[in-house]
């Protein structure tokens, strides 16, 4: 599967709040979502469950976008989804490969180099894309790692592109920066508050791919 990472949105639904989270996603790709991740740490499975089915009723017409699912296997599996997305605590990556199969994208969260190496000491075709970060500390994740900066992102996307993975960079991301995290040579930028908080979901999402595209042009 060809995925576009340019902008990776991940869900929050407290940020959502208080619209559904599925019309935010919709909003946010009509403005230039490419991907999705439907994260909801504290619903339960059969929450979790109705969400993602909502996120892919409200995409029906964009499957161009692929929509993944934070940690839960099970939920990926039983929707359908596109894949999953995996962290450090989470099932390990080749284990989730072994459950979802050669079809699905698998995600995997990496906040320094020793993670990202035991992803690359995986067989080939195990993870598709590798979340580097935080880039920046955010309120989003107050438990993420140390942030890596642009520099330390830059290195980590380098080795990640070595090993033939995409890599997408995450923590503390908005409009404001965005152009500085597209110049690290990741393949996309993945942002929650910036969208998920903004009074107008499909304008936040234009501004970010503007700012990308600044980059990109450079």
């Amino acid at each position: 599967m060809t995925v576009d990472w340019t902008l990776y949105l991940v869900t929050d639904t407290a940020l959502c709040r208080p619209r559904p989270v599925a019309d935010v996603v919709r909003a946010a790709v009509a403005g230039g979502v490419t991907a999705v991740q439907v994260r909801d740490k504290t619903a339960p499975r059969r929450e979790l469950l109705a969400l993602t089915r909502a996120v892919q009723a409200a995409l029906a017409g964009r499957p161009d976008v692929p929509v993944l699912v934070n940690d839960a296997v099970d939920v990926a599996l039983l929707t359908g989804a596109d894949g999953v997305h995996v962290g450090q605590d989470d099932l390990p990556p080749a284990e989730t490969r072994a459950l979802v199969g050669p079809e699905r994208l698998v995600g995997v969260s990496v906040s320094s180099q020793a993670e990202l190496d035991a992803v690359l000491a995986l067989p080939a075709g195990t993870v598709d894309v590798v979340g580097i970060g935080p880039v920046w500390t955010t309120a989003t994740k107050p438990d993420a790692a140390p942030a890596l900066g642009p520099a330390g992102t830059r290195a980590l996307a380098s080795a990640a592109h070595a090993g033939d993975l995409a890599a997408v960079a995450i923590g503390g991301v908005d409009a404001g920066n965005a152009a500085a995290v597209a110049e690290t040579g990741v393949d996309g930028a993945c942002v929650v508050s910036a969208i998920c908080a903004a009074g107008d979901p499909e304008a936040a999402a234009r501004g970010l791919r503007a700012a990308l595209g600044t980059a990109a042009r450079r």
